[in-house]
């Protein structure tokens, strides 16, 4: 009986971590150069972690043991350990990263290189980088199409998608959409993807197969005028059903139907909500608010806010345990 219970009693502590970080959500603070770690169950700020200059797009990886990060300033790409939060190694000579995206398996990193136009491939295991892409002018939004063969990346310059093919590290395919592309964001099945426009005011819903726009959503918010609705950050459910913009200026979060691409509801956030992110199971949508330095959480539930929660300066962006 002695050594069954020793046993179990090992097994837990092995596990602990997974449990006790599995609720956590990271906010990088673009002024502070820092990262709020917050509880989800507790709602409140459990640590604070300081990092490389400017930190904005983040990423966890589908294990959930390693948080990668976009020291934008230090052109770098920082890999911490996200249970005990400690600084693990830099991905070194990274010229201005802005966004970053992982593939599924966790073992390549791509971002997007606002200076220098380009997209940069590493190895994870190695920290080689394994290749770069020229693209459009100040390319931020970045992501992996989930079966990993597609990479796409947007130029806010440019005014435009480009579809890099993840085997060769060559762009494919280019697609034109409103001004300013901020995000890309591919639904769960990786038929389609969203792009938020922030000077157009508008979302292009993109065929993946064709790369056609077979959508543009716009937004009318009452008493907001057309010009402080600006669109960047986006998530989409799990089921495919929800659609949620971050709208900028305008402090207000769209609902959507993904389906049908109607809007059915604006909520009220905190001041100039950048990126959204998704807790698990899509219990919560977390806001980073980068003016009124908050963040919100909305139940998905209710589709409403629940609670405001106070981080650093300038909160960017945010990413949760998959």
């Amino acid at each position: 009986m002695w050594i069954r219970l020793r046993l179990v009693a090992v097994v837990l502590s092995i596990c602990a971590p997974s449990v006790v970080g599995a609720h956590e959500i990271f906010v990088s603070n673009e002024k502070d150069n820092t990262i709020s770690v917050i509880d989800i169950r507790k709602m409140e700020v459990v640590h604070t972690m300081r990092v490389g200059k400017r930190p904005r797009g983040l990423k966890i990886s589908p294990d959930g043991t390693k948080l990668y990060l976009c020291a934008s300033d230090s052109n770098a790409i920082q890999e911490f350990d996200a249970h005990t939060y400690e600084h693990v190694r830099d991905f070194d000579n990274i010229d201005d990263p802005e966004q970053l995206a992982l593939a599924s398996d966790g073992l390549r990193l791509y971002t997007a290189n606002e200076d220098s136009a380009a997209v940069t491939a590493v190895d994870v295991k190695t920290r080689e980088v394994v290749g770069r892409v020229d693209v459009g002018v100040e390319p931020e939004g970045i992501a992996v199409s989930p079966d990993g063969k597609t990479v796409v990346v947007t130029s806010e310059t440019s005014n435009m998608v480009h579809f890099i093919d993840a085997a060769k590290l060559e762009v494919f395919d280019n697609v034109l959409v409103g001004a300013r592309p901020r995000h890309a964001e591919f639904s769960a099945d990786g038929k389609k993807l969203w792009v938020s426009s922030e000077i157009a005011g508008s979302v292009s819903v993109i065929d993946v197969v064709t790369r056609s726009i077979e959508r543009t959503i716009t937004f009318q918010v009452g008493g907001i005028t057309k010009d402080l609705i600006t669109p960047v950050g986006i998530r989409l459910t799990k089921d495919g059903k929800k659609a949620f913009v971050a709208l900028g200026m305008a402090n207000r979060v769209a609902v959507v139907n993904a389906q049908s691409g109607v809007v059915e509801k604006y909520l009220l956030v905190g001041i100039r909500v950048w990126h959204l992110e998704l807790t698990r199971e899509d219990k919560f949508l977390v806001t980073t608010n980068g003016v009124s330095n908050d963040i919100t959480l909305i139940d998905l539930a209710t589709l409403s806010p629940v609670k405001s929660i106070r981080v650093g300066r300038y909160p960017w962006g945010a990413a949760a345990r998959p």
